[in-house]
């Protein structure tokens, strides 16, 4: 903490807009990554989804194939009840107990007919479940080779810029520890409202980076002298002047290039 408060504002300037052309070349990286990350996620969850659909609906035709082989013991055993009711009228004593026959033969018959149409029913039902399976395959099959194509892209673009942007993070705390807390929380403050995560920008034709607010000539010796932090009073940055953003950058694009 005693190094941070002991160095100059230049120095603390100059400490700010290295940090940020670091920041600033982390985000680039990133964005070369853009959208892949999501894409993978959303396509890995995806086919996650169409394999736990798949599985259910297996699960389903293996569930109606044991209610088939149910309804076919079913009928074995009206068919078994049939012949052996129909057995029995031939020694009945009286006509009571043979219509008492009749009508369990009956019930037996419809037992076997409502067996019969739900069998014709489950077998509808798994042609259209083993119709949407084939889909859903096509689908999945699909899906995976996207996922694989994206995936492939991805871990091109990782393997090319991750060891970059671990360098990069590490030196980005590096000149961290070297800023006061206070300018650090402004800083990360800035970058978070501002577009592209500039905080630190340098006066450029009389105007900050990137506005077209002019900057007073008073303020803009102000900013050249390095006595006080100045900020833009449209856009809240960080202003530094362009020789001491100049300077700078030469030193990042040195550093980058050894990364």
């Amino acid at each position: 903490m005693a190094n941070k408060k002991e160095s100059t504002v230049e120095e603390k300037l100059r400490a700010l807009y290295d940090l940020q052309l670091i920041d600033s070349r982390v985000d680039e990286i990133r964005n070369v990554r853009g959208e892949l990350p999501l894409e993978v996620q959303d396509l890995e969850d995806e086919v996650l989804g169409l394999k736990t659909r798949l599985d259910k609906l297996k699960t389903d035709v293996e569930t109606i194939n044991f209610e088939i082989s149910a309804k076919k013991n079913l009928i074995d055993e009206s068919k078994a009840l049939i012949k052996k009711y129909s057995e029995q009228q031939k020694n009945v004593r009286n006509s009571r107990e043979f219509n008492s026959l009749t009508k369990e033969v009956e019930f037996q018959e419809l037992e076997i007919q409502l067996a019969e149409k739900n069998i014709k029913e489950f077998k509808a039902q798994i042609e259209q479940k083993k119709e949407v399976i084939t889909q859903t395959k096509e689908k999945l099959s699909e899906r995976e080779g996207h996922l694989k194509h994206k995936k492939g892209e991805l871990d091109a673009i990782l393997a090319e810029t991750e060891k970059e942007e671990k360098a990069l993070l590490k030196k980005s705390e590096e000149f961290e520890d070297k800023i006061e807390d206070r300018l650090i929380q402004a800083y990360k403050r800035i970058r978070h409202n501002v577009k592209n995560g500039l905080a630190v920008v340098p006066v450029e034709r009389g105007a900050s980076g990137g506005s077209f607010f002019t900057i007073p000539p008073q303020v803009q010796v102000e900013i050249a002298s390095r006595k006080k932090i100045i900020t833009d009073e449209h856009s809240g940055r960080i202003l530094v002047d362009p020789l001491l953003a100049e300077e700078e950058q030469e030193k990042m694009h040195e550093l980058f290039a050894k990364i």
